[in-house]
């Protein structure tokens, strides 16, 4: 039997059930984003530079109001325009990424597809998307710095003046022309960062404090999230992250182990029986 002949695979159930490296904080600031551009009455469409098999696509499609739309950029089957980007697609995604499968995963959520463009993101540079007319910009497409560069100028002219940009990779270690095409982005060209998140950069060339303060304005730490604050070039970042809970915890404090400082340990856990013996003789009678 060939891959063609395959029976399909079974539809998600969720958008977790979805393939892709789409993550709890990130869905949650995504959500947050769209639900609060649309209470403040910020219009205009949804743009996504890469979409994988759909799973960030979904969450975005759900926040679409009358008259938006989604518009998907991405390779799929076809095949890159460079042997740099054909690398990169063959290292990660080249067998598992078509355009048959998003469409079927998007599906299983929404009753109709978004605007597809099967291309490299490069054909956007032509003005296809209207300047000024996304509210959002997802940009997670190739990881090449010059490819970045091209998507991060796409976005900008795609975005309205307090639109939002949320830049994938900005700190992997197998994707530093992402790191560098986004931080050119920051010191060269007027992009303030807003929030980053252990997978995506959130951005905007507008007011950057208006939307920090509203950010904090949201209890994340009751929610089970660690957030903490950064300066960067005169810049106000929030950092933020899921806080996995542990696995077990102690029944009441009385279980706790006692905390004892690194060389404390070491002594008592190195030193012969008799030298332990006196040096908690000795504490005992300082107090300690």
């Amino acid at each position: 039997m060939t891959s063609a002949d395959a029976a399909p695979a079974p539809a998600p159930r969720t958008p977790d059930d979805v393939p892709g490296w789409f993550w709890k904080t990130d869905q949650q600031v995504f959500g947050w984003l769209l639900d609060r551009q649309s209470a403040a009455g910020t219009g205009g469409d949804i743009l996504e530079l890469g979409t994988y098999l759909g799973r960030s696509a979904i969450l975005l499609g759900s926040h679409l109001r009358p008259g938006e739309t989604l518009t998907v950029c991405d390779l799929f089957d076809s095949d890159a325009p460079d042997d740099d980007n054909s690398a990169e697609m063959a290292m990660s995604y080249r067998g598992s990424l078509t355009r048959r499968a998003f469409e079927a995963n998007y599906l299983a959520f929404h009753g109709r597809l978004p605007t597809v463009i099967q291309a490299p993101t490069s054909a956007l540079a032509d003005g296809r998307i209207p300047a000024g007319s996304c509210r959002f910009v997802h940009v997670d497409a190739s990881h090449l710095y010059e490819h970045v560069v091209d998507d991060i100028r796409v976005a900008r002219a795609a975005l309205v003046p307090d639109g939002v940009i949320a830049l994938d990779d900005y700190r992997a270690e197998h994707t530093p022309g992402v790191a560098a095409a986004v931080w050119e982005a920051v010191f060269e060209h007027g992009l303030r960062p807003v929030c980053l998140t252990p997978d995506k950069f959130y951005g905007t060339w507008g007011d950057a404090g208006a939307l920090g303060q509203e950010l904090c304005a949201r209890d994340w730490r009751g929610e089970g999230f660690r957030m903490d604050q950064d300066t960067i070039a005169h810049h106000t970042v929030h950092r933020l992250a899921w806080d996995e809970p542990p696995a077990f915890a102690p029944e009441s404090p009385r279980c706790a182990t006692p905390h004892r400082s690194v060389p404390r340990r070491l002594a008592l856990d190195l030193l012969p029986p008799i030298a332990t013996r006196a040096l908690r003789r000795v504490r005992r009678h300082l107090g300690r």
